[in-house]
Parts: structure tokens; C-alpha cells; sequence
């Protein structure tokens, strides 16, 4: 998240966009200077620090460093090692300030600031065997055997292109991951819609449809029972529907490669309402968006709105942007040159392929999700972990590349969604301020995708009156947190009459809570779910019988 947005390459990467970019943005690279006084002083503390850490090193008192890349008793035993991890990490230190220090914009220092991390991530003494005491001691140890599966694994990852990051034999989905009982009950081009069985006897009259990014597998919100947000929404009584986006491949032949925004929105959410809204008899339903599912969602409302109609009764939006103001790391990569050329890539036709949108993610935190895996996968011939989440995340999907370069376009460049009337759909403008139903708006603190700030921006579009809730942790651990671990935490009013425009005024008078938020938000849509009713024999209905079970066949194709 999945979400979000979108590129790759180390300087092709996406951002979620701020208001319009620069449409001329000068040439790359740009000359910059860091004031000849500031420099002084970073080369001066640089050398004092220097001095300091070397003499340790000479009297044997270094410190052992908590960094984990080299925290091993390996680097602790060995006083070259240890000796080349403080330099290492001073002088990843002074490039730091250094960046921070040079005279430019804050956009061209943020593109600074990344590359410059790539680079001093990259060149880590404990990604190289020559350098890392650790993986030469396992080496040792196992007479060699190390080496022989390290090199095993560099090629099996090189022949799929990527990194293995879990032990992907473990998983399969609909055997041990997105196994929550249901149908699908309706399928075109674009999705399957999923009914699941309910739990209880009784349900509430008005179901939950739940819209996931189509970058990502829907599953992430069904992974194993015990973390299952699906399961837990059916345990608490409601009938729920869920999207599986299709995952388009260039061998497939019948034009999905052209399926444009208009076509998602129109054949893909709205279409989906529809068969939710005709299957329950009822004439609103609760809605639920997650990352660009919640942005799709929230076009779609307001493109039903224009029309006239009110199909949902609640909008839930978790980790998503409506107003992308405020973007977080990925901004950097984002300027008119970029969507000029993904225009003309992929304007007609074409596939963002998802190798590329999962490498652009990976590098937002290469420590975690690249050098980790080096020195783990290559130098010390181990095999990741089974982790369900991971498994997840190298399940990637394609994008039709005209929904891609649309999107990129109108959200991350020009953030023209939040301006009444600047977008159109399906030929419509589109005001996200004609929204006002209730709604609950979930944010993580943590997120490098969609940072809290933004999610809580969506606050000033809503008319309705507005939940907003923060969770701990990240972009998806924020949201996958069931309350059974007893895991995290989050951060909630007791009254939302009144939400301030500043988040950290939010915050400042927000309590914090232990646990999952799950509970809080089952716990608010029962309220806006209507009575309970005896549960159905049967899923679908005569107009939309069940197809196959789920998870159905969309969510099993594979791009990587």
C-alpha cells in the first residue's frame, strides 16, 4: 500500500503530490553550495569527532553501537569492524548535515536528502562480506556452506527481479492467507466482488462494501485468520463485500492495458455499489476505502453526488489522501518532466509494471526492505522468515498505464481533487466537498506513504461530521493491528464535534489509547449500520449468483 502511489528507479520514483508543481522545473542536476561558515563547522566537528573515535579505538574503549546492522557480538568482538562502523556512521552524519546545510529549495534538498541516503545506505560496511564480521564468521563456521546458499539465492532472485523477503513457500492464497469464507458474486474486466458468509445469526441490515488499492492485493486486509480486518468486520455482525482489482498482465489481450480512471471509477467503484446496493436491498450501504482505494472511493461518491445520488449512508477512509498537499518522501520524485513522460509511456496504453511500483517502495526504506535481505539472503545464505505481511507485499500487481498516468498526474503533481470542479470524471466535475455523510478518517503516525497530516487533511473537504483516529506504527502495520495481539496503540477524542484545521492541535488534545482501533471503528459503524436482521441462506442473489468461492481467481494471478 499499499498504497500508493507509484514509480521506481532510484530518481523514477512517485510521490503523493502536493498542490501544482513547478510545471517548468529547472534542469538536473542544479549547482549548489553549502555557506562557506556552516561548512566550517560540520569539517570541524567532523574532524574533532574523528579524532575522538580513533583514539577510543587506540585505547580500546569504542563503544558497541546499537545500530542493528551492527550490533552482532561479531562487530562488538572485533575492534577493526567496530572501528570501521563509527566512521562509517560519523561520516553518514556529516553528509546528513551537509545536505541540510546547502543553499537550495526545500524540494531540491529533498532530493538531496534521498540520494544521498541511498548512496550512504548502499555503502554500508555490512553489505559487503570483506567488511562484515558477522557474515564472515558464519562463513566460518559452516566450512563455506553459507557462500554456496547465498549464491543460490542471488540467482533465484535475479531470475524473478526481485528480492525474496519471506519464505514464500509457506503461504498460498485461499489455503492459508484470504481463506475467510464467501463468494463472488459478481465479476468484469476490472474486479470480482466478494460476499463473505456471515458469522452470526444476525446481521445488520446495511453492509460494508470495502474498496483496497488496485496497486496492491486485496488481501492485505484478509492475510490469516488471527489478523483478518475482513473477518473481524463479519464477526461484529456486518455483511461484507470487498473489490478484488484485477491484475492485468501484457500477455492478456482483450485492451484492459487502455482501462482509464473514468473506467475504474465508473465500471470498477460505482459498479460495484450497485451490485452491493441491488444483492442487500438496500438503498444505501457503508463504504470503505483503503490508501488509493480510499481516494477512488471518495471520486466516486462525489461523481454520484454530482449526479444527484446518495449511495452511502458512512464513508470510512483508512491511510488515504483526498488532499495531496502534504506527500512525505515520495514528493521528491515528482515534477512535469516525470508525468510527461509517463503520459507519453503509458497516456494510450500500456502497463506501470509492478516490479517497478514494489522497487520504488522497497527504496523508501532500503535499510529495512533491501540491505537487510542483501546481508541476510546473500551473505550469510539464510532464508527469510515466513511473514504473512511480506509474503503480501511481493504479491504486486500491474496498472493499466492511462489509469496511471492519469492519476499521477491529477493527484501527486497537480493535487486537483480537492479543488471543486478542476477534474473531471466520466466527463463530471467532481467536488469532494458535496460529501456529508459521516465519516471515519484513520491515519498512522508513522506513514511514509501517507503521513498522518494529510489523512487528517481530508477533515476540511468532509461536510459530514468526522471521526479521526490515529493509529501507531506505519502505513500498513498501522492499519493491520488486531486487537487480540494486544499490540500498539492509538490516539482518539472523546468528542469529534469539533475538529481543529491544525493536526497537532488534534493531537495535542487527543487521548491515548492501548490496543487496536479496530474495536473504536466497529464500535462507530454499528451505529451507522441500522438494525439487525436474521442473516440470508444464501449469498448474492438471483441477478448475481455465486460465481466461485473466494478469494476467487483475480487475486491468485501473479506479476512477479
Amino acid at each position: 500500500m499499499h498504497h500508493r502511489p507509484v514509480l521506481a528507479r532510484a530518481h523514477n520514483k512517485v510521490s503523493q503530490g502536493v498542490v501544482v508543481k513547478a510545471q517548468n522545473p529547472p534542469a538536473w542536476p542544479l549547482p549548489v553550495s553549502v555557506a562557506p561558515d556552516a561548512l566550517s563547522g560540520i569539517q570541524a566537528d567532523f574532524s574533532q569527532e574523528w579524532r575522538r573515535v580513533v583514539d577510543a579505538a587506540g585505547k580500546g574503549e569504542l563503544t558497541p553501537l546499537s545500530d542493528r546492522r551492527f550490533g552482532s557480538a561479531a562487530w562488538a568482538g572485533s575492534p577493526q569492524h567496530l572501528l570501521m562502523a563509527h566512521l562509517y556512521l560519523l561520516s553518514a552524519r556529516a553528509l546528513s548535515r551537509m545536505v541540510d546545510a546547502v543553499d537550495a529549495t526545500e524540494p531540491l534538498r529533498e532530493r538531496l536528502r534521498f540520494s544521498v541516503m541511498q548512496w550512504v545506505d548502499a555503502m554500508a560496511p555490512s553489505n559487503f562480506l570483506a567488511f562484515n564480521p558477522d557474515a564472515q564468521q558464519k562463513l566460518v563456521e559452516s566450512s563455506g556452506e553459507v557462500l554456496r546458499n547465498g549464491i543460490d539465492n542471488l540467482m533465484r532472485d535475479l531470475k524473478r527481479g526481485r528480492i525474496q523477503q519471506s519464505d514464500e513457500t509457506r503461504f498460498e492464497v485461499g489455503v492459508n492467507v484470504a481463506v475467510t469464507p464467501g463468494g463472488v458474486v459478481y465479476e468484469n474486466d476490472l474486479l470480482q466482488l466478494i460476499q463473505y458468509t456471515p458469522a452470526t445469526s444476525t446481521v445488520h441490515a446495511r453492509p460494508l462494501l470495502i474498496v483496497p488499492p488496485c496497486i496492491n492485493k486485496f488481501y492485505i486486509l484478509d492475510l490469516q485468520p488471527e489478523n483478518s480486518f475482513v473477518r473481524h468486520a463479519v464477526e461484529a455482525g456486518h455483511t461484507v463485500f470487498l473489490v478484488s482489482w484485477r491484475n492485468p498482465l501484457a500477455s492478456d489481450t482483450d485492451g484492459i492495458d487502455q482501462a482509464t480512471w473514468d473506467d475504474y471509477i465508473e465500471r470498477g467503484v460505482l459498479q460495484a455499489i450497485a451490485v452491493v446496493r441491488d444483492i442487500s436491498a438496500q438503498d444505501q450501504i457503508n463504504t470503505l476505502g483503503f490508501c488509493v482505494g480510499g481516494t477512488m472511493l471518495g471520486a466516486a461518491l462525489a461523481l454520484a453526488a454530482a449526479r444527484g445520488e446518495q449511495p452511502s449512508a458512512s464513508l470510512t477512509l483508512l491511510t488515504t489522501m483526498l488532499d495531496f498537499r502534504e506527500t512525505g518522501i515520495l514528493d521528491v520524485f515528482v515534477d512535469e518532466n516525470h508525468a510527461a513522460l509517463r503520459d507519453q509511456q503509458l497516456g494510450a496504453g500500456g502497463l506501470m509494471s509492478a516490479l517497478e511500483l514494489a522497487n520504488t517502495f522497497a527504496f523508501l526504506r532500503p535499510n529495512e526492505l533491501v540491505w537487510n535481505y542483501v546481508v541476510g539472503n546473500y551473505l550469510k545464505g539464510e532464508t527469510p522468515p515466513p511473514f504473512d505481511l511480506l509474503y503480501w507485499n511481493a504479491d504486486s500487481t500491474n496498472l493499466p498505464g492511462p489509469f496511471f498516468a492519469w492519476y499521477f498526474r491529477n493527484t501527486y503533481l497537480e493535487n486537483n481533487l480537492k479543488v471543486p470542479g478542476r477534474v473531471k470524471t466520466c466527463g463530471v466535475p467532481l467536488d469532494l466537498t458535496q460529501l456529508d455523510m459521516p465519516a471515519y478518517l484513520f491515519g498512522s503516525r508513522e506513514d511514509h506513504i501517507v503521513p498522518w497530516i494529510s489523512a487528517y487533511a481530508t477533515t476540511a473537504l468532509l461536510r459530514g461530521q468526522a471521526r479521526f483516529v490515529l493509529g501507531a506504527a506505519g502505513h500498513v502495520a498501522g492499519v493491520i493491528n488486531p486487537p487480540a495481539k494486544n499490540k500498539r496503540s492509538y490516539w482518539a477524542r472523546d468528542s469529534d464535534a469539533r475538529l481543529p484545521g491544525d493536526p497537532h492541535a488534534w493531537l495535542a488534545g487527543a487521548q491515548e489509547h492501548a490496543g487496536s482501533w479496530w474495536p473504536d471503528w466497529a464500535d462507530w459503524l454499528s451505529g451507522h449500520a441500522g438494525p439487525k436482521v436474521k442473516k440470508k441462506a444464501r449469498l448474492g442473489n438471483a441477478r448475481y449468483p455465486v460465481i466461485e468461492p473466494a478469494p476467487g481467481r483475480y487475486v491468485r494471478v501473479r506479476a512477479v
